[in-house]
């Protein structure tokens, strides 16, 4: 009986077993994807500038819900975010991808400048090409010059049009905003990226040199040498308050000064993209979609000023890369997802952020009630050419402000922790970094060095191997010092910061960007200074017009990353994360980035 039945149901399971496997075949030539699953389709990086590179990362949910197929195949789309200049510096030198991640099979920066700098600087060394001759584009907006509602309407905003020899004059007025009628605003104070990293300090640094030229064609290189274009470019320079990798540094400080009721001495002006105004007023000044909402608008919001003399546009180019990397089914799929984006549903939600579409029409939120200007800008300055924006670059080192920094290095026994694959110290790839950052400062600039244990000298847990005095005559000196360092005791956090940002404040030079960089890989633990309040208590009750900031680096796994916040953040600086020590060379240079 029981055998019987077995017999009878074995035709009808065997049936039912084709006939699945012919649904499930049937519903892979419809949509392979299901069938193969994502993780199986080709996959591409999009290595993307920041402000950009949350939406992107939403975009790609889309097009993978979407179901695409190219040429049979299924996209998978990874984007990473990376500063524009970071990642052409990265492409230049040539990718690792141990260190800097997956090799990009599309780059997005803010603006095709960059696009020119990499072209150039591989010609210029012989080597092939990445970077295709056409690109398209997935949105854009301008630079301006984002000031605090009071300030520019005091200056004539809206109806006026203000340019950068207006904030010339008035960087250089002895008498500040009393020029305008408002003493108690204190001195002009310029917020400004470093353009070997980011766009709007590239776009800002060639909005000067346009400026003072009062071309509206092409510069020349050897305009950018003329001794008076030299002399009003570092004019404007002169005003910096400190310079940064990110121009979103500069807006989570200045969120942070509004709340505690200082949004209009923090900076008067800060050089960023169109968009970064709107997130700004939104609350959210990192830009970042997912934090949109998380915090209420500032007491003091900001307005674009679209400078008179023209300003450049970001057009936000997707390049797909001629890299051997990059093999035929990652371009189409990169192609596929370029097409996505174009699409009217994907440029609506870049309007809807704040951008202006990959032709330039501004959407809804591009409002004088947000600060935003729609007919603006007036002018639009052409992109140099790739000689003349490598040269701007270059520029640089010559006209940017001088630096006044204290290195501050922790030499507690956890340093002496091996990491990585070399089996190298926590503490010799610190030095090594150290000595590696040495090359980014100016002879003239001013750097001193102090390490950290627990007990380095009778009274204090640091000790003073260099003061800060000009780098050019003691360079070698200084090299010898960190080259010979050995790891302590423990780490004696609290009251080497506070004794730091106390000697760099009592030296105070208002002619240089003055601040303390700390590098530590663990937690205090000196008894005679237990705990951070007094010291946080110290950073935040600064003048404003001698600020000291702090610029903390969290070294390895076990830095205490909450208190390295706390303190960068009171003392209106950056806290940078190296979790992995072979990272610290990256690292260095983007805290250095601020000098």
């Amino acid at each position: 009986m029981g055998r019987h039945q077995d017999r009878s149901r074995a035709p009808y399971g065997a049936a039912l077993g084709v006939a699945l496997v012919l649904i499930l075949i049937a519903s892979a030539f419809r949509d392979p994807a299901p069938f193969l699953g994502r993780d199986t389709c080709t996959s591409i990086t999009v290595v993307s500038s920041s402000e950009k590179a949350g939406l992107l990362e939403q975009m790609t949910s889309a097009y993978a819900d979407a179901n695409r197929t190219v040429n049979g195949h299924c996209g998978s789309v990874d984007v990473v975010a990376k500063s524009s200049g970071d990642a052409a510096s990265t492409l230049v030198a040539g990718w690792n991808e141990r260190t800097e991640g997956p090799r990009p099979v599309v780059w997005s920066p803010v603006t095709s400048g960059w696009l020119q700098i990499v072209r150039q600087r591989l010609a210029d060394s012989d080597r092939p090409q990445l970077i295709p001759d056409t690109v398209g584009h997935v949105a854009s907006g301008p630079l301006v010059i984002a000031m605090p509602r009071p300030m520019a309407e005091a200056m004539g905003w809206p109806k006026q049009q203000i340019g950068w020899r207006d904030l010339f004059d008035l960087s250089k007025d002895p008498d500040g905003w009393d020029r305008y009628g408002h003493p108690e605003w204190g001195a002009f104070k310029l917020g400004k990226t470093n353009p070997n990293f980011s766009t709007s300090g590239l776009n800002a640094l060639v909005g000067e040199y346009y400026a003072v030229t009062g071309t509206s064609s092409d510069l020349t290189v050897d305009a950018i040498h003329d001794p008076h274009v030299v002399r009003f470019v570092r004019g404007v320079e002169s005003s910096v308050v400190h310079y940064g990798d990110i121009s979103i540094t500069f807006l989570q400080n200045l969120r942070r000064a509004d709340d505690a009721g200082h949004g209009l001495t923090y900076v008067s002006a800060v050089a960023i993209e169109e968009k970064s105004v709107w997130d700004y007023n939104q609350g959210n000044p990192s830009g970042d979609p997912d934090t949109l909402g998380q915090l209420p608008p500032p007491s003091t919001p900001l307005v674009a000023v679209y400078p008179d003399e023209g300003t450049m546009v970001n057009d936000h180019p997707y390049a797909i890369l001629d890299a051997p990397w990059v093999n035929a089914d990652q371009r189409a799929i990169a192609e596929d997802f370029f097409a996505f984006v174009q699409a009217p549903e994907q440029q609506a939600a870049f309007q809807a952020a704040g951008f202006r579409d990959f032709n330039g029409t501004p959407g809804a939120p591009i409002t004088p009630v947000n600060g935003l200007l729609p007919d603006q800008p007036a002018r639009i300055l052409p992109a140099p050419s790739a000689p003349v924006l490598d040269e701007i670059q270059r520029s640089w080192d010559d006209v940017r402000k001088r630096a006044r920094v204290l290195l501050v290095l922790d030499v507690s026994g956890s340093m002496s922790t091996s990491v990585g694959s070399a089996g190298a110290t926590k503490l010799e790839l610190a030095k090594e970094a150290a000595l590696a950052a040495l090359k980014e400062f100016a002879p003239d600039d001013e750097v001193g060095l102090w390490v950290f244990s627990s007990d380095l000298s009778p009274d204090a847990p640091w000790r003073e191997l260099s003061p800060v005095t000009q780098l050019g005559p003691k360079i070698g000196g200084l090299r010898e010092a960190i080259g010979s360092l050995e790891p302590q005791l423990g780490t004696g956090l609290y009251r080497t910061v506070d004794d730091a940002a106390a000697l760099m404040a009592d030296t105070f030079d208002p002619s240089r960007i003055n601040g303390v960089v700390v590098l530590t890989d663990g937690k205090n633990d000196y008894a005679d200074f237990s705990s951070v309040d007094p010291v946080l208590a110290r950073l935040q009750g600064q003048p404003p017009e001698r600020s000291v900031r702090v610029f903390c680096i969290a070294y390895g796994d076990d830095a205490d990353t909450g208190v390295l916040q706390q303190i960068s953040d009171a003392s209106l600086g950056a806290m940078y994360d190296a979790s992995d020590p072979e990272t610290i060379d990256d690292v260095f240079a983007a805290v250095l980035s601020n000098f």
